[in-house]
């Protein structure tokens, strides 16, 4: 029986899965991969594919309101019943917040698990999900190694003046500082950049443009300042997300409009970004094709706002040697690459259109004095790798 590194990303309703066959170094394939969605309701469902990208599974989850616990019971079943040749020796969870505690991958035990469980108040819409995949999972395999690769960790080597707010002491010293996020997106596209660039070991910023976004800037490989902060929903517009906004809008609103803390959780996170500005979509591909000028606005906004934050990020680097698009539209938008780059000219960034166009590698013209790359990123694999060294496997 061959064994494998399982990688788990649970999010409030659905849980990403893959399986690395065990290799040194691990393959950046995985063996299987796929996604149980609907988690929470009737309609659950979970998709798998092969190494070679056909479908293997596409089944519901049966049950009412399937729980996390359902979920990763049926996935484990069907690994069980179809997986046959693979023993599963180690898992690898992605966990959104490490605090000021984790600045490296952990193995879980029972102490972590009660640091994580503390970390809930930090990222209340994404770590409970994080912590009940482990329990069930520990419940399930309670002889399998677990490791917890935080979403913080990457950006714990920004200056402390990076991670300060301007508030008192006393809520700093609570925690209340900027952590930064999409770190396992970010340690992949650094260890991968030398293979593109011979100025990888420069002053580096990388767009992780997605339903979620971030950028961050790197030096020598290591962050030194990077777009989100306290809460997953600054820097940026997103899918969904409004991204950077004077808090005196959430003032305002909550004193002449009554909203409540739920009310602003729910706009903030789940009515702004790019569908709460277009009224049409969050899919950046529906924006693109559509005429709708409230569609180009939205296109627009987003361009703009990644184009504001690169020249902080320039200032936080003091200067930029490479620009590396990555995520699900950094990755696939190329009007989103070439509109983000013409407004770069002043930096003597010059764009290949052809290479743009057919989603090259390196996209930046042969005289370009900055190098322009797209880099699909893998956090499944660091995550996997992570299992690895930690267990000495």
């Amino acid at each position: 029986m061959k064994q494998a590194i399982l990688t788990i990303n649970a999010g409030s309703s659905s849980i990403k899965f893959a399986l690395f066959p065990l290799a040194k170094p691990i393959s950046p394939e995985a063996e299987v991969s796929g996604q149980i969605d609907g988690i929470g309701t009737a309609a659950t469902k979970m998709v798998a594919k092969d190494r070679s990208g056909a479908k293997i599974a596409d089944q519901a989850i049966s049950g009412e309101q399937v729980s996390h616990d359902q979920a990763f019971d049926a996935l484990l079943k069907w690994f069980q019943s179809t997986q046959t040749g693979w023993q599963i020796i180690a898992v690898g969870h992605r966990v959104v917040h490490g605090g000021d505690r984790y600045s490296q991958p952990t193995v879980i035990d029972a102490t972590v698990l009660a640091h994580l469980t503390s970390f809930i108040p930090l990222a209340p819409l994404h770590e409970p999900h994080n912590v009940s995949g482990i329990r069930a999972l520990q419940a399930l395999m309670p002889e399998v190694p677990q490791v917890a690769c935080f979403d913080t960790a990457f950006h714990r080597s920004q200056p402390d003046v990076a991670q300060v707010f301007g508030l008192p002491r006393a809520l700093t010293a609570e925690g209340i500082k900027r952590y930064g996020f999409h770190g396992l997106s970010y340690e992949f596209i650094a260890r991968a950049l030398p293979e593109y660039s011979h100025r990888a070991n420069g002053r580096v910023v990388v767009a992780h443009l997605g339903n979620g976004a971030s950028m961050a800037a790197m030096v020598n490989h290591k962050c030194v300042a990077t777009t989100l902060g306290f809460s997953t929903i600054d820097g940026l517009l997103m899918g969904t997300r409004c991204g950077n906004l004077d808090p005196g809008v959430v003032l305002h609103l909550m004193e002449t409009k009554g909203y409540s803390v739920k009310d602003m959780t729910r706009i903030l996170y789940k009515e702004s970004g790019l569908l709460g500005v277009s009224g049409i979509s969050q899919d950046m591909r529906t924006l693109l094709a559509s005429e709708a000028p409230e569609a180009r606005e939205a296109v627009d906004l987003f361009c703009y706002r990644i184009v504001r934050e690169l020249g902080s990020l320039i200032a936080a680097a003091g200067g930029i040697d490479a620009l590396v698009f990555t995520g699900g539209i950094g990755e696939h938008a190329a009007e989103v690459r070439r509109r983000v780059c013409l407004q770069l000219a002043w930096l003597d960034l010059q764009l290949d259109a052809e290479a743009n166009a057919r989603h090259a590698k390196v996209i930046s013209a042969g005289q370009s004095r900055v190098d322009v790359l797209v880099i699909p990123t893998n956090e499944e694999w660091m995550m996997a790798h992570h299992a690895q060294t930690l267990l000495a496997l």
